[in-house]
């Protein structure tokens, strides 16, 4: 039966201090610590070359890991500026590329900000910037590459649940990002209980169906917020501020969702992701001998 997978955003502290320092010896490091999932980082640029990506791919197949991509955090899909719409959509296309060169599906989109628009605005032009998008991508024979515009952090940020489910509706190929620590923020702690965690799946599930939902993109981290919204990302050793993963990952698990799980936390993104993993086969185990 399929399951979920788990691993982390990039490389640990750990990673590096036990000697690694090429994202091509990721995977091994990842199916090392019983995870099968990695999603490279490309926030600040996808600086890899096709030949490096075909390496990165090979050894995450070998390993059984499942890649994905984080595109540019420069992407804004509402910007009032045209020129900065059609930068966005060259780096969805620069990340499209180097996830097919891994072997991979999915690039993480971070929606961006507003602007001066108001929020209806800004979800009606982000969502003709996407659709532009998979035009392009379907043109370049990317078809198979799914879009996950992420759920975001900040209150000033196009990306809260409601908005990235109706940017989902418009293809069905699109796919979710929800980072539950963004939601956590932007609700200054309110999501954080099994009933809330519950309220956003079946919401997801109810717009989107079941076999869409039971397969979205998660990230999870326990993350600082204000006011404002999302300030620092955590570790799990944080006590003060959440969410916490348990009542998550019992969810998932009762429901037979296979989603893939992201970690972000700040340095130890590996071994959090390694506690996701084993909360998921604990409850699933449990769940198999009711």
């Amino acid at each position: 039966m399929e399951q979920a997978r788990f691993g982390p955003a990039g490389n640990s502290n750990a990673f590096f201090e036990n000697g690694n320092k090429a994202v091509a010896q990721a995977p091994e490091w990842v199916a090392g610590l019983g995870l099968n999932a990695y999603e490279y980082q490309g926030g600040h640029g996808i600086n890899i070359k096709q030949e490096g990506a075909r390496l990165l791919g090979e050894k995450a197949a070998s390993c059984g890991v499942a890649l994905s991509v984080h595109a540019p955090y420069y992407i804004s899909l509402a910007s009032e500026d045209p020129a900065k719409r059609d930068n966005s959509l060259r780096y969805i296309l620069q990340s499209a590329r180097a996830i097919t060169w891994m072997g991979g599906s999915r690039i993480v989109v971070h929606p961006g900000g507003l602007g001066g628009l108001s929020r209806s605005e800004a979800v009606q032009l982000a969502g003709d910037t996407l659709i532009r998008a998979q035009e392009l991508l379907d043109d370049e024979g990317l078809s198979k590459v799914r879009i996950c515009p992420e759920t975001m952090g900040k209150m000033n940020q196009l990306g809260d649940l409601d908005e990235v489910i109706s940017l989902c509706m418009l293809d069905e190929r699109f796919l979710p990002c929800i980072d539950f620590g963004h939601l956590n923020s932007r609700a200054t702690g309110g999501v954080n209980s099994r009933d809330r965690f519950a309220a956003v799946l079946d919401k997801i599930e109810s717009a989107l169906g079941r076999e869409r939902a039971s397969m979205i993109h998660i990230h999870f981290s326990k993350i600082e917020y204000t006011a404002a919204g999302e300030r620092r990302h955590l570790t799990f050793e944080d006590s003060q501020f959440g969410p916490e993963p348990e009542p998550l990952m019992e969810l998932i698990a009762e429901r037979e969702w296979t989603p893939t799980v992201i970690c972000e936390s700040r340095g130890t993104q590996d071994n959090d992701a390694r506690i996701l993993k084993l909360l998921y086969d604990g409850y699933r185990l449990a769940q198999e001998q009711k």
